[in-house]
């Protein structure tokens, strides 16, 4: 059985107005009491006409028990609208969301803490509603005073809390109550660094105990990191849901085109420095051909063109590797070619070739950026994204693992095993 199963989940709201299928006996009531104003005012021609806007449209997915899914998606896409229905915070339009076990939820800085209660008495308060008994809060007391770190305040009502110190205890509570289902929204973006490490390194334990999680994070390495899956929402809808490394491609915008190669035709567009100008990046086979697709046990070429504008100009190159999360993980300078570098060159063109060896790169999909300098690393011109690269396995690579690796480097560095007590081949 799903820890969590949502069926054609939509969510309707009217700008500026209630939201719909929402029906508390104060809502009706005043309904009840403007309808006739209301009429009247369609009647007259003054009414604006009601704007109706669907956070949500028709989600459907599952969640085992013991997964950890991430939920990316651009502000806007739905995500907290999402994750306010699960929590039962908001009710859907259409559609149901089922959910098996007891949950607990951090999701806006304010949600679920009452502001005039101190810290003490808002932890037995969620315990509470979470179905726990007095003695099994105490038991877990201690621990979520050490994590939360507030232990000087823990007496002073939380209204009175900075939205930090609001974070650190709302996320001990969430997390040590002993949740069958954890919900946990961008919200951990409000603590400092430190505290965010503690949170993820939580979250994982949470994971390894076989709890369900729901993570929505703009924090990619941490989606990646954290979660076993991850759903991409679009515009209310779910347009992507399959492994984080895949989904991530999809959100970042990497699979929407491989580009292996650029020019500059006009040179008032290229970029340059004081002594030249870039005309053209390439990446090649070893042949100096464009591959039919890059792959991580063969090598390939990075082509640069470029034309040095003046007589005795010295000029740099220097090309860096980006992974999906803009992360730089790879970086070339040919300040150790004997030929030209730190040379003056003439007036003329030019074309360097920087050789990247097999078996360096995982699979998956990168960016290149190139940098021009002058003498001395000066008078530098940078252009990113240049080309972007997909990396694949080629049908012999992987053996019998058929799994992810993780990191976006992947030498194959030589292994040596022997018996114990044997001599090894130190060749």
């Amino acid at each position: 059985m799903p820890a969590i199963r949502v069926e054609n989940l939509s969510k309707e709201y009217v700008l500026g107005g209630r939201e719909i299928g929402r029906d508390s006996f104060r809502e009706m009531v005043a309904d009840s009491l403007l309808a006739p104003f209301r009429r009247l005012r369609r009647l007259a021609g003054d009414a604006a006409p009601e704007d109706r806007f669907l956070a949500l449209k028709d989600i459907s997915f599952e969640v085992r028990p013991g997964e950890a899914l991430g939920i990316i998606g651009r502000n806007g896409a739905g995500k907290s609208t999402l994750l306010k229905i699960l929590s039962r915070i908001t009710p859907p339009t259409s559609g149901r969301a089922e959910l098996s076990g007891r949950v607990s939820s951090l999701l806006e800085v304010g949600t679920g803490f009452h502001p005039e209660l101190t810290g003490r008495e808002n932890i037995f308060l969620n315990g509470a509603i979470l179905g726990m008994s007095r003695a099994e809060i105490r038991r877990r007391f201690d621990e979520i005073i050490a994590f939360s770190e507030i232990e000087k305040f823990l007496d002073t009502p939380v209204k009175r809390y900075s939205s930090g110190m609001y974070v650190r205890l709302a996320f001990a509570v969430a997390a040590h109550l002993d949740p069958e289902i954890l919900i946990v929204d961008e919200v951990l973006a409000v603590g400092d660094a430190q505290f965010q490490k503690k949170c993820l390194g939580k979250m994982e334990e949470a994971g390894r105990e076989g709890r369900t999680i729901l993570f929505v994070s703009h924090n990619l390495t941490a989606i990646r990191k954290l979660c076993t899956r991850a759903i991409l929402l679009s515009q209310g809808e779910l347009a992507a849901d399959g492994a984080p490394k895949a989904v991530i491609a999809e959100y970042t915008g990497e699979t929407e085109g491989v580009v292996l190669s650029r020019q500059w035709p006009n040179e008032s567009d290229a970029p340059r420095n004081a002594g030249a100008v870039l005309r053209s990046v390439s990446v090649c086979d070893e042949s100096g051909g464009p591959p039919d697709a890059v792959y991580t046990d063969k090598p390939f070429n990075v082509e640069i063109d470029f034309r040095v504008t003046r007589d005795g100009a010295a000029v740099g190159l220097n090309i860096l590797f980006y992974d999906m999360e803009n992360h730089c993980i790879l970086a070339s300078l040919n300040n150790h070619e004997p030929n030209w570098y730190g040379n003056p060159m003439r007036e003329g063109d030019y074309r360097s070739i920087c050789r990247i060896p097999k078996n360096i790169f995982n699979n998956g999909f990168y960016s290149l950026s190139i940098i021009l300098f002058g003498k001395n690393f000066e008078d530098s011109a940078a252009e990113h994204g240049v080309l972007k690269l997909e990396i694949r396995d080629g049908p012999e690579v992987r053996g019998d693992y058929f799994g992810e690796y993780a990191c976006s480097i992947r030498p194959s560095f030589e292994w040596i095993t022997a018996e114990s007590g044997e001599p090894h081949d130190d060749r």
